[in-house]
């Protein structure tokens, strides 16, 4: 009996255990998603709460989260305390408060702004159903809702456009990268335009793009308007640098022996491409893809800013022109927006990089 109780005893350790194991190897597996979206602290937690050595993981909680919150708050500390001595044109440098209240107010108007339109597209259908009732359908129209762009549009709209030239950028320098990586003969012949371009100003680079869109571009539609093609393209000729240099440097860089295998086996060079020379350079195209994510957003900016096209450049502008009491305040929410979404981007790609690599590198 006593055997019998002592052998039940054991297995229901065993299976205790099994499962433990079986729940931190999840945990595991979760951890490198949660550190590639900037979530480290997590791990921790979810460690602690499923019975791992508490001492350990608050020192790994203390180095991932607690540490980090403390830097926060010395340096909102030392902004509180010295905005109010740095008087400008428009007045003292706002601080941490009064920037939070303009996000706060900048929040309200876009609410009171999507109001406003839906209360004019409930107006309009209500006219337009009246005159079909009365049978004068020849006098129905249509309109859009012409209100101001909210500070959410504008982080919409150059959300877009980074995208776009982001798009156009990748799909260029991937395959150029690829064919200058394989290519002694190519890389050769692009290098030196790699050397001279990779240089130049994206405020060079705007009024150029600007004379050629307006020249070629000339049927704009609704979806894809002038300003945003134009602040796209710029983007496109300033961010491919990074994902071409890295893709020739990642194809140049993979194992001879690979290559030979694939003329062993006479692979075609499609098959080649796509079962041997990506997989292998896939770390540092993704690499580059997330330096020329990084450039495009700050380019994005100041085109935007300098050219004038909707988006958060164009916000910060038209706040400095503003000149306003409460404009310095929005211009630190536009810079601070700025900051956390370039850092989120930034996320999104090393959680993509992670996903498709082996091996990835922050």
């Amino acid at each position: 009996m006593t055997n019998a109780t002592e052998h039940a005893g054991f297995e229901k350790d065993f299976a205790r255990a099994e499962r433990r194991e079986r729940l931190f190897a999840r945990i595991h597996r979760s951890a490198r998603w949660f550190d590639a979206l900037g979530l480290a602290f997590v791990t921790p937690l979810l460690k602690m709460a499923a019975g791992d050595n508490p001492r350990e993981q608050l020192g790994e909680l203390k180095r991932v989260l607690v540490i980090p919150l403390i830097g926060i708050a010395l340096f909102l500390t030392a902004w509180a305390w010295l905005a109010p001595k740095v008087e400008t044109s428009l007045g003292a440098i706002p601080g941490p408060v009064q920037v939070f209240e303009q996000a706060v107010n900048l929040w309200d108007d876009h609410k009171a702004e999507r109001a406003s339109a839906a209360a004019f597209y409930e107006r309009q259908e209500a006219r337009n159903a009246k005159l079909e009732a009365e049978g004068k359908s020849d006098r129905i129209k249509w309109r859009s809702y012409t209100g101001k762009p909210t500070f959410l549009d504008q982080i919409a709209t150059s959300l877009l456009t980074v995208g776009l030239g982001f798009l156009i950028a990748t799909l260029v320098a991937v395959p150029v990268g690829i064919a200058c990586g394989l290519s002694k003969t190519v890389n050769g012949a692009v290098n030196p335009l790699i050397q001279i371009f990779k240089p130049v100003s994206p405020l060079a680079w705007l009024p150029i793009v600007t004379m050629i869109v307006s020249a070629l571009y000339l049927d704009p539609s609704e979806e894809l308007p002038k300003s945003l093609v134009i602040s796209a393209v710029t983007v496109t000729l300033c961010s491919l640098w990074p994902t071409l240099i890295n893709t020739a440097l990642g194809v140049a860089s993979i194992d001879k022996d690979l290559v030979n295998v694939g003329r062993v086996l006479q692979l075609s060079t499609p098959v080649t491409i796509r079962k041997l020379v990506l997989p292998s350079a896939l770390p540092l195209i993704f690499t580059g893809l997330r330096l020329s994510l990084g450039v495009g957003w700050m380019v994005l900016i100041a085109a935007e800013m300098l050219a004038q096209n909707p988006g958060l450049g164009k916000f910060v502008w038209d706040e400095f022109q503003n000149g306003s009491s409460q404009s310095l305040a929005r211009i630190m929410v536009a810079v601070i927006a700025i900051g956390l979404i370039g850092f989120m981007l930034d996320r999104i790609m090393y959680a993509l990089q992670s996903a498709f690599t082996f091996s990835a590198s922050r």
